[in-house]
């Protein structure tokens, strides 16, 4: 009968264990992926800013389209996209409601323009100056348009947000670990006794700390698993509900998410087992009662 109950609380605090390391283990998860998704989603609004080129007169197209590959090899240039005079026309003429070179006796007024966007590390104040600059010392280029206004915004935003999320990020980590270590102190704690016996009786110190911390392992392991499973069916149902999130939840930051969630589901409950059952090999008898 005493086995049968104590067999049942072993089974109790495992399954307690398990639980209170997958919710913990969830929280973790949850740090890793908003955290890079909102470096992801950072890169994307930065790469989306446009810097246009309004070209000189007398460049025709093909000559654009000649600058628009030279610029492809620049560092700073994500990607490139050539406005013909005649496409600058019809779309401007569709935005009116009106064909403007009715006006001006049939004669196109636009040029031909690029509109280059940039790569995410040069979308800032400093960098657009530069590259403005460089830009407007070719001869093909008779102006570089881009909303500064909008960049200086965007940027304080982004780093304010990037601010609170490590600080964020960082406090949950920290309670996370703490809860970790507490539920796995918890679990060795109520063995003590059985600890201090096996000192007693000779037993070296890796010889008593092996059962637990193949113990851990396995509830770290079981609680990662769980947790894993838990955020990636809850990823699949928010898609479901949003297919413009898979150009932010990519699927490199799943696979970091997840294998972040596994590591640390092993790695904190080896590590907060191997000090815990070493805090009460070297405690005292008389400590154990208090």
């Amino acid at each position: 009968m005493k086995k049968n109950r104590n067999r049942t609380f072993a089974q109790m605090q495992w399954l307690t264990s398990c639980i209170s390391t997958t919710l913990v283990l969830l929280l973790l998860g949850l740090v890793v992926l908003f955290g890079l998704s909102a470096r992801e989603l950072s890169q994307s609004v930065r790469e989306s800013l446009t810097v246009t080129l309004l070209l000189d007169d007398d460049v025709e197209t093909d000559e654009a389209d000649t600058l628009a590959l030279r610029l492809q090899a620049r560092p700073y240039v994500r990607s490139t996209t050539v406005i013909s005079r005649e496409q600058a026309l019809q779309e401007e003429s569709e935005r009116m409601g009106t064909d403007p070179s009715e006006f001006l006796g049939g004669e196109n007024p636009y040029t031909s323009s690029i509109e280059m966007k940039v790569n995410a590390d040069y979308a800032c104040t400093d960098s657009l100056l530069w590259i403005a600059k460089e830009l407007k010392a070719m001869w093909e280029v008779a102006d570089v348009v881009y909303q500064r206004d909008l960049v200086d915004h965007l940027n304080q935003t982004l780093g304010k947000a990037t601010i609170v999320l490590s600080i964020l990020a960082l406090l949950l980590t920290i309670i996370s670990v703490v809860l970790i270590n507490n539920t796995v102190r918890l679990s060795v704690y109520a063995r003590r006794f059985s600890i201090h016996t096996m000192r007693l009786v000779g037993a070296s110190w890796g010889f008593i700390r092996w059962p637990f911390v193949r113990r851990s392992l396995g509830i770290g392991l079981t609680a990662a698993v769980l947790a894993d499973a838990l955020l990636l069916g809850g990823i699949h149902w928010a898609m479901g509900q949003d297919e413009s999130l898979a150009s932010i939840v990519t699927p490199t930051i799943i696979l970091s998410m997840a294998a972040t969630v596994l590591v640390a589901g092993l790695l904190l409950t080896f590590i907060c087992t191997w000090l815990s059952v070493g805090h009460f090999l070297r405690m005292k008898e008389n400590e154990m009662y208090k």
